[in-house]
């Protein structure tokens, strides 16, 4: 192991050189991929450093330790050597679990879509519950959450709602996310006080740049429309709504939130990118047969992923068994826990599959 970190830790200090030369800073896009990489690799440098600084500390104490008479001087090189064979397991298992490739949409902003799914009124109004939770998570982390489209529901909440979430790691935390929420709760609307059960579909896209994915302009039908609000009233007589379809997939976007044209198109094909980023990552995993058993981290949107009981006060995250309360979870203050537990769970399947 010690040679490949010696040669992990090597490629960071010539990073640290191109970083640091006057060509490079000049070029702006090749100074920011460098940067994030150097930004990406420094934790495992700093880990890949402390483990062969305790090798060498191990071996020059053995080797003063050898030829050393003074009982108190062997007493402590011994207790030097202890505690530095102490330290290596558990750096060892960091730097284990930090080599293996990481999912490249890791450092990316995320677009989420909540869709309303069965449970009529009361689906539309969960929906925006979900919208709620993830905008007070994302608060909390101090992300930017920037509303792409929406449809309200006329009871309240969404039938569907897009937004952008931007920010640090943004994908790496909210990617758990993406699946079927149902929730078992007495809705606003019933009046005899019967329990319904509900869903929505949370799907989390990793934002694709132009340089992941190239749409040719002669694939693109747009079409402008008059922005309207609930019950089809029209709120503004120019045609700043934009319905854009992606013509060989037939992949519709459209967004009419925005206060121009120029905007709504642009929000389009932020959305329009990042769809089809994600069918063509789906498209290689499936020709690569890597599609993972454990639902963790690519939330099938056929699976019932957590379970919102209100009457039980708790909420059921199915891929892990774990359990919270039901307010918790859904005014976002638990909401990290379930997350990290999801994560410890993919991070220990990771690992297993890597011995």
């Amino acid at each position: 192991m010690r040679d490949k970190l010696e040669k992990l830790i090597a490629a960071y200090e010539e990073l640290e050189r191109k970083l640091a030369d006057p060509a490079v800073v000049s070029d702006q896009k090749e100074y920011t991929r460098l940067a994030k990489e150097h930004s990406a690799q420094s934790e495992l440098v700093e880990k890949a450093r402390a483990y062969i600084s305790a090798l060498d500390d191990i071996d020059a104490a053995k080797e003063l330790l050898h030829g050393e008479s003074d009982a108190d001087t062997k007493s402590m090189l011994q207790a030097d050597i202890s505690d530095n064979e102490a330290k290596l397991p558990s750096l060892e298992e960091d730097i284990k679990f930090m080599l293996i490739p990481g999912d490249p949409n890791d450092e990316k902003d995320t677009i989420v879509e909540i869709r309303a799914g069965v449970g009529g009124d009361e689906a539309g109004i969960f929906a925006g519950d979900l919208f709620k939770m993830y905008e007070r998570f994302a608060v909390s982390r101090g992300w930017k959450v920037e509303v792409l489209s929406s449809s309200p529901s006329e009871a309240g909440g969404f039938k569907t709602i897009e937004f952008k979430v931007t920010g640090d790691k943004v994908y790496s935390v909210m990617k758990y996310e993406s699946g079927v929420h149902r929730v078992q709760r007495i809705p606003k609307t019933e009046s005899q006080g019967r329990i319904q059960t509900s869903t929505a579909t949370v799907a989390v896209l990793p934002e694709a740049d132009e340089i992941d994915i190239q749409i040719d302009p002669t694939d693109l039908r747009i079409d402008t429309y008059c922005a309207s609000g609930p019950g089809g009233q029209c709120v503004n007589t120019t045609y700043s709504a934009v319905r854009i379809t992606h013509l060989p997939t037939n992949t519709v976007v459209q967004s009419q939130d925005q206060r121009s044209q120029i905007q709504n198109r642009e929000v389009c094909m932020q959305m329009l990118r990042a769809r089809l980023y994600e069918a063509e990552l789906e498209r290689q995993q499936a020709e690569m047969g890597a599609e993972r058993q454990s639902q963790i981290g690519h939330g099938n949107r056929s699976e019932k992923i957590r379970t919102y009981n209100q009457p039980q006060d708790r909420v059921t995250d199915h891929r892990i068994g774990f359990n919270g309360t039901y307010n918790g979870v859904l005014l976002g203050d638990t909401l990290p826990s379930v997350i990290e537990a999801l994560a410890a769970a993919d991070r220990a399947e990771k690992l297993a599959q890597a011995v």
